[in-house]
């Protein structure tokens, strides 16, 4: 078992996750109707495999390509990271995401997660383009397991409103600077 490839699939899972964290917690949140939790945590799988049959056709038609340029593929994240460091810079602090309390269907999360997946695919289609055969496995077994563990956080998250707060304030900072870091690995080979 590849200790590191496990390590950075989990660092790439929660970077790319941070702002699902949020809205998974603001959705448990409003989970109050019996199975609503359920729902919520289905849809939210849904979505993510919806990601991850993107990421692995994208990086099988990456595949196609000649080595020399698979690392150019590394400017997707990096220009993704510099869009999302630009567009918290130019944020006027009111926030732009309109998330209700109330508890969605399971299509809704799926929805939802798979179209806040951009970043997702940004980043996961270069890496999971060098990992090789043994690699994808690794790194799709640890997102998918990853799903289950974030859901437990969104509902853990939901049930501490000052985690809530601090996420909300903080957790669109991190993601520019861990996407433009990632951009940068792959275009330097490491």
């Amino acid at each position: 078992m590849d200790l590191t490839t496990i390590g950075r699939a989990v660092v790439m899972f929660a970077v790319t996750n941070v702002d699902d964290l949020l809205l998974l917690a603001l959705f448990l949140a409003g989970a109050r109707r019996r199975g609503a939790a359920t729902r919520i945590v289905l849809g939210q799988y849904l979505g993510f495999v919806g990601i991850l049959a993107l990421s692995l056709a994208g990086a099988l038609g990456a595949a196609l390509l000649p080595e020399g340029v698979i690392p150019y593929l590394g400017l997707v994240p990096l220009a993704l990271g510099l869009r999302a460091a630009w567009m918290v810079w130019r944020a006027d602090g009111d926030g732009d995401e309109d998330v209700r309390a109330a508890a969605p269907g399971v299509l809704a999360v799926a929805g939802i997660t798979l179209a806040n997946g951009g970043d997702n695919l940004g980043v996961y289609i270069p890496v999971l383009a060098t990992a090789g055969r043994a690699g994808l496995v690794v790194y799709v077994a640890v997102f998918l397991v990853l799903v289950g563990v974030w859901c437990a956080l969104g509902r853990f998250l939901a049930t501490r409103a000052p985690v809530a707060r601090t996420l909300a304030r903080y957790g669109h900072v991190a993601l520019p600077v861990v996407l433009v870091a990632v951009g940068l690995l792959i275009l330097v080979g490491a």
